[in-house]
C-alpha cells in the first residue's frame, strides 16, 4: 500500500528491518524540517527501531530557534521547553549511498497528542488534504540553484569554478572534482527524481531540476537534497550555499516551484484544455490568479531572509513585478510550453533559501482560493517586464524588505485562515527577530562607503 501523501510504498517495520540487515546498515537518521527549513533529528542505532516506531522525544522549542542559537517562545510554544514527539514516516525510509551504513528517516511531528500546528511537512500536507477533499492530487517539481565553493592554498572558499558564460555546460572544466557525478550518483541510489543538472548562469553556481512527483514528495526530496548536498561538500573539504545571492557581485539562487494538479480518479492532468485559451484549463487560469492576488502575502514563505530581498534586482531572473505570461521568463508565474501531461504553472519567486514545505505550501494555498473563488488572472504579460513601464504599473510589485513582507502575511487573510495561527506568529516572530538583529549590524559596505570621509 501506498502513502496518500508521498506516494510512496508504506514500508512495514518488519520490511524495513530486512532492508537494514541485508545492506548492513548500523545507524538511523530520524530527521524533520523545523521552520527556518533546517533538518533536525537525531542519530540512532538500528537496535532502537521497535522502540521508535510511536516516536521519538524531541524539544518544542527547536522549533522557534534561530540561526544565531536564540530561541523563540510563543503562547502555543512555552518557555517550559516542554516535547514534542517525532513518529517515523516508514514511507520515507532511505539508505544514505555515502554515509557510513546509514539510512534516514522522515517524521512527522506531534505536540499535546495531536499534529503539531507550527510543523512545515504538517502545514504541507494539511493543505494537499484540502484538495484531495476536491478531488485533485497536487503534483510539483523544483528546480534548485545553489552556489558551490572549494578551498584556495590559504583555506579561504572561492568559486567552485571561476570562469563567465558557462550556463548549460556538463563537461569536467565545470565539473574538475567530480563534485556533481557525486550528487547525482547518491539520489540515483536514493530513488530520488533528479531529472537533469547544470552549471547555471553564474561562476560557481549549478542547477538541479526533478522530476514531477507527489507534493509532499516533491518537497520531501528538495529538502533533504539541501542537507544531503551540504554533508557530501563538507566530506570533499568545499561548501554549497542556498543563501539567495551570498556576494555583493554576481547574481542570486532561486527556487523555482513546477505545479498541476491531476485528478485522483482517472490521473489526467486538468491543467490541460485543447480546446481553451493558450491549450489551458480553467482551473490553471484560476491557479494563476490566485497566486498572483497572494503573491505578496506569500512572500516571507519563498523568500524567508533578510539577505533574499537583494536578490530582486532587474534582468535578474528573480521577478519583481506580479506578473504572468507564456513562456515569459520576466513574469512571475511563467507557463512552460508543454501541455498534455506536462502543462503546469511555474512560480519563479522563490529563493533557494526557502523551505519548500512552507515555499510549495504556501502556493498550493494561494492557488486554491484561486480555484473556489474562481479569481480570474489580469492579462497575460507578452513583453519584457523588466522594462514595460506600463504593466509594471498594472501589476504591482513584490515586497522588497523582509521586514515588509511579514507585514503582507499577517495581513492577507485568506493565508490566516489557511496558515495555522500558531504557525503564523511564530514565523512572523522569528523573522522579525531576523530583521532586528540586521538592522544592529554594520555591513563591509557601510564600512568602505563612509568611514574615510565621514
Amino acid at each position: 500500500m501506498k502513502d496518500k501523501f508521498t506516494k510512496q510504498e508504506i514500508l512495514t517495520f518488519s520490511e524495513i528491518e530486512k532492508m537494514i540487515q541485508d545492506k548492513g546498515i548500523e545507524m538511523l537518521r530520524l530527521e524533520y524540517t523545523d521552520l527556518l527549513g533546517v533538518q533536525r533529528g537525531k542519530l540512532l542505532p538500528v537496535e532502537m527501531l521497535d522502540e521508535i516506531k510511536d516516536g521519538v522525544a524531541f524539544c518544542a522549542a527547536s522549533m522557534g530557534m534561530e540561526y544565531d542559537n536564540s530561541i523563540l517562545s510563543t503562547d502555543y510554544l512555552p518557555s517550559t521547553s516542554n516535547d514534542m514527539t517525532v513518529i517515523p514516516d516508514p514511507s520515507t525510509f532511505t539508505p544514505l549511498p555515502f554515509a557510513n551504513k546509514t539510512a534516514v528517516m522522515l517524521g512527522d511531528v506531534y505536540y499535546n497528542g495531536a499534529p503539531m500546528r507550527v510543523s512545515p511537512r504538517g502545514f504541507l500536507k494539511q493543505v494537499v488534504d484540502e484538495y484531495f477533499k476536491m478531488g485533485y492530487d497536487p503534483i510539483a517539481a523544483c528546480e534548485l540553484e545553489f552556489f558551490v565553493y572549494k578551498k584556495d592554498a590559504n583555506g579561504a572558499y572561492v568559486p567552485y569554478t571561476n570562469q563567465n558564460s558557462n550556463c548549460y555546460t556538463a563537461n569536467e572544466r565545470t565539473d574538475p572534482k567530480n563534485f556533481l557525478y557525486q550528487i547525482t550518483d547518491t539520489f540515483k541510489h536514493m530513488d530520488y527524481n533528479v531529472l537533469f543538472m547544470n552549471h547555471e548562469y553564474f561562476p560557481g553556481q549549478y542547477e538541479y531540476n526533478w522530476k514531477h512527483a507527489s507534493a509532499v514528495r516533491a518537497a520531501d526530496e528538495s529538502s533533504l537534497f539541501k542537507e544531503l548536498c551540504k554533508d557530501i561538500a563538507e566530506m570533499n573539504d568545499m561548501m554549497v550555499t542556498f543563501m539567495a545571492k551570498p556576494k555583493g557581485a554576481g547574481g542570486g539562487s532561486g527556487c523555482h516551484f513546477h505545479l498541476s494538479l491531476n485528478d485522483l480518479e482517472t490521473g489526467k492532468n486538468i491543467c490541460d484544455d485543447q480546446n481553451g485559451e493558450d491549450g489551458i484549463s480553467d482551473t490553471l487560469r484560476y491557479m494563476i490568479g490566485g497566486i498572483l492576488k497572494h503573491g505578496c502575502g506569500m512572500s516571507a514563505f519563498l523568500a524567508p531572509t533578510v539577505n533574499c530581498y537583494k536578490r530582486y534586482q532587474p534582468d535578474s531572473f528573480a521577478p519583481i513585478y506580479l506578473g504572468w505570461g507564456m513562456d515569459n521568463r520576466t513574469s512571475y508565474v511563467r507557463i512552460p510550453r508543454e501541455r498534455g501531461k506536462g502543462a503546469r504553472l511555474e512560480v519563479r519567486a522563490a529563493s533557494a533559501a526557502c523551505n519548500p514545505y512552507l515555499g510549495l505550501g504556501a502556493i498550493l494555498a494561494a492557488a486554491l482560493d484561486g480555484i473556489k473563488n474562481k479569481i480570474e488572472p489580469p492579462a497575460k504579460i507578452i513583453t519584457d517586464l523588466y522594462h514595460d513601464k506600463v504593466r509594471q504599473g498594472e501589476c504591482g510589485t513584490v515586497p522588497r524588505s523582509l521586514f515588509r513582507a511579514v507585514n503582507e502575511l499577517q495581513n492577507d487573510e485568506w493565508f490566516s485562515k489557511q496558515f495555522s495561527p500558531e504557525l503564523t506568529e511564530l514565523f512572523s516572530s522569528m523573522k522579525m527577530y531576523e530583521v532586528e538583529q540586521y538592522k544592529k549590524s554594520v555591513t563591509d559596505w557601510e564600512m568602505d562607503t563612509y568611514s574615510y570621509h565621514v
